[in-house]
């Protein structure tokens, strides 16, 4: 178990530096990012296997937690909370919900049977649900700290003399 919590950290950091890049940050908010979605990827992960909370409460929880640490981290890069939040939320992005959704459709569009169109309209539906309400719950979960800490938030990129 200690090990799967390792490799899911280290692999939500290599997606988020990599997501990062993409962004351009200053080279330090790099750090802040691998380990903000380490921390809320491995979060996630604990609320899920031993926990066994639903992966779309789980995923709030997560998104809770790396909004938060965008917020408090953000100040330290001299950057805003969003440089530091939307690297580090996209490894959570729940591709393989999406996949499924999109391959349960078209099997609907491909099956002339009732009991396969309505199975694979049952995956599509599914699949397609989960994967919205995570992706609401992650906007909402990261969103939420930005908001509630606004004196941090807001005022992560400005010196004393402004």
């Amino acid at each position: 178990m200690l090990a799967e919590f390792i490799q899911d950290a280290a692999f939500a950091a290599v997606a988020a530096t990599g997501f990062a890049a993409i962004s351009n940050p200053p080279r330090q908010a790099y750090l802040y990012c691998a380990l903000i979605a380490a921390a809320g990827h491995s979060f996630r992960f604990v609320l899920m296997n031993p926990a066994g909370i639903h992966i779309v409460v789980a995923t709030a929880m997560a998104s809770l937690l790396v909004g938060v640490l965008a917020v408090l981290f953000s100040p330290r890069v001299k950057v805003p909370a969003e440089t530091c939040l939307f690297p580090a939320l996209l490894p959570m992005i729940p591709g393989i919900y999406a996949y499924k959704a999109v391959g349960g459709m078209i099997m609907c569009i491909y099956n002339n049977s009732e009991a396969a169109f309505s199975r694979y309209f049952y995956l599509f539906a599914s699949n397609g649900l989960t994967c919205f309400f995570i992706l609401l719950a992650m906007a909402v979960g990261a969103v939420v700290p930005i908001f509630l800490m606004k004196k941090i938030s807001f005022r992560a990129t400005r010196t004393l003399h402004d």
